[in-house]
């Protein structure tokens, strides 16, 4: 058994001292931050979403933060990527600026993203090359070289000219000599070239005016003033967020104390009428586990119905979160006898997936449960779920279409499935509902090989265990490791081997990463994790060369890692 402590840094921005933290961070930092977001969007309103989402997207990513970067580069890269994603539906401001200065912004608006914000990056921002190569996932000689064509585009907006008439191999050398960087020898070698070389002389000269035009650029952004208010705005749209949330669970409790008081009014006159149980058993919802988040107040109660060459299907319910989106649906058959399932990807397609749902998500696997009480009371109709990918919205409409069913044959051994052709589609409205991420610092060994376990997501429909393995022995690795049951407050939840465990994200050199299913541990705040470890599959490098002796009859035998071969 091996107790996991849950990171009490990282666990406290799931709460509202750690949300107000996060908020005292970017109010110590605004206005270089505001600054940034200035020079992609130019528009305070937008500028204040900007913060507002940058805020909350820190909030959900603290747990995942590694501290090889600083803080402060780590922000930085969330809120780039949030500007990237406003910058599409851009409101320029109103305003016009004096028209050397308008020219420059609409000279730098025009550069390709890249080069505007390796740009914005060293010239605005002022980070070193080294952290702008951290941001933007490149090296650093190919920072410069954005820098230069950048450069080179502004240079031919301002009117310089489109092309440099000098010799290219010492193009590369132009931003260190200005800024006084160049290795000596280098520096040596260009300034005895450009004073034999005109053109040279030329480019470095409108090459020198552009970069000074970016340090007055530079001056100009360190220039602009954060509006009386703008984080009290962005402050009071987080309060706003936090009130809602607080109202909507405030809600759901509400709704079940008064089920409660019902409930327990019912009992006394059922006790004397006799007629408690029709009214109790008419508002039971059959399926038990749609039946269990719908007594969280999680997930809603549907009643979509379609019909197609006699088939009928429901869907009853559905549920997100950060992980899946479920559907809990039905399928009765004109044939007493025949029962259907549904098969994702194979018939049954989401029209909008695009639009609304995470590209970058793991697809679950839910296959028919033939042993569920809800299934064999009648033999032409089968309840089941379908795991579909989470969306990336906060809430929409699953445009659902399904062209093809599969028939179900409990009796049958014969592999060639049978499928019945037709017609549904249904618009599922799915509200996402929160899941909680605590980061876990725990390290253990295996038959001598590391193990580490980093995070624990709390869904309201899975629960997810993420962990690594060091495999960086070379003589010997972890193929598999089995987890026989994750304890938290004494609660236990076993693997959920339906949903599985896989490894298609990304990792760490020398670590493999990896995320297991385990049954939904609802409403639990960890305070103790426990995970049971089961057995594990291993593989060893042991070359051996065996020798056949063609003399000698056979079989012949050897021994290897004491077996007889």
């Amino acid at each position: 058994m091996i107790p996991t402590k849950v990171d009490s840094i990282s666990t406290t921005t799931i709460r509202e001292k750690g949300l107000e933290s996060i908020v005292d961070w970017f109010d110590q930092h605004e206005k270089s931050f505001y600054t940034l977001g200035w020079s992609y969007l130019m528009n305070q309103q937008q500028i204040e979403e900007l913060f507002y989402q940058s805020i909350k997207k820190v909030q959900k990513e603290l747990p995942r933060y590694k501290k090889e970067t600083s803080v402060e580069t780590w922000v930085t890269s969330i809120f780039i990527s949030i500007c990237r994603e406003l910058s599409h539906n851009r409101k320029l401001p109103d305003s016009e600026e004096n028209q050397p200065r308008q020219d420059l912004f609409k000279a730098l608006d025009r550069l390709k993203l890249s080069e505007k914000e390796a740009i914005l990056l060293t010239y605005v921002k002022g980070l070193s090359k080294e952290e702008v190569e951290h941001l933007l996932q490149v090296p650093v000689i190919k920072v410069k070289e954005l820098l230069f064509s950048g450069i080179q585009s502004i240079r031919k907006e301002l009117g310089y000219g489109s092309t440099f008439n000098g010799c290219k191999e010492f193009h590369k050398d132009y931003i260190d000599y200005l800024e006084r960087t160049l290795d000596r020898s280098k520096k040596i070698d260009l300034e005895i070239h450009i004073y034999h070389c005109r053109e040279c002389q030329e480019d470095l000269a409108t090459f020198q005016d552009v970069m000074l035009t970016m340090l007055d650029l530079t001056e100009t952004f360190q220039d602009l003033h954060v509006p009386s208010g703008f984080m009290d705005n962005v402050k009071a749209k987080l309060a706003e967020e936090e009130k809602q949330r607080k109202q909507k669970n405030k809600k759901r409790k509400r709704k079940g104390l008064i089920f409660a008081s019902l409930f327990a009014l019912l009992m006394g006159i059922g006790y004397f009428t006799g007629v408690f149980t029709n009214i109790y058993y008419s508002w039971k919802e059959e399926d038990q586990q749609l039946s269990a988040f719908l007594q969280q107040g999680l997930g809603e109660r549907l009643n979509l119905e379609a019909e197609s060459d006699g088939v009928k299907i429901k869907i009853r319910g559905a549920i997100a979160d950060d992980i899946q989106t479920i559907i809990f649906y039905e399928i009765e058959g004109t044939n007493k006898d025949n029962q259907y399932v549904l098969n994702y990807d194979d018939g049954v397609y989401v029209e909008n997936k695009y639009e609304i749902m995470s590209r970058e998500a793991y697809l679950g696997y839910d296959p028919p449960n033939l042993e569920s009480n809800i299934n064999p009371q009648e033999k032409n109709v089968y309840r089941g779920k379908m795991s579909l990918l989470p969306l990336s919205k906060d809430n929409g409409i699953i445009k659902l279409q399904i062209t093809k069913i599969q028939k179900l044959d409990r009796n049958s051994t014969d592999q060639e499935m049978e499928y019945e052709t037709g017609e549904w589609n249904f618009e599922i409205p799915v509200t996402k509902e929160p899941s909680v991420e605590y980061a876990l610092d725990e390290k253990t060994e295996v038959e001598g090989i590391p193990v580490r376990f980093d995070k624990l997501t709390i869904a309201p429909t899975t629960t997810l265990l993420q962990y690594s393995i060091n495999n960086s022995q070379s003589k010997k690795r972890i193929e598999t490791l089995n987890i026989d049951y994750l304890k938290v407050n004494n609660k236990k939840a076993k693997p959920n081997f339906d949903g599985g465990s896989y490894s298609d994200i990304p990792q760490d050199m020398n670590w493999t990463t990896i995320q297991t299913n385990f049954e939904p541990l609802l409403g639990e705040n960890p305070k103790e994790v426990n995970i049971k470890l089961g057995s594990i599959y291993l593989s060893f490098e042991d070359k051996k060369n065996i020798e056949l002796d063609a003399s000698q009859e056979y079989p012949q035998t050897f021994n290897y890692a004491g077996s007889t071969i």
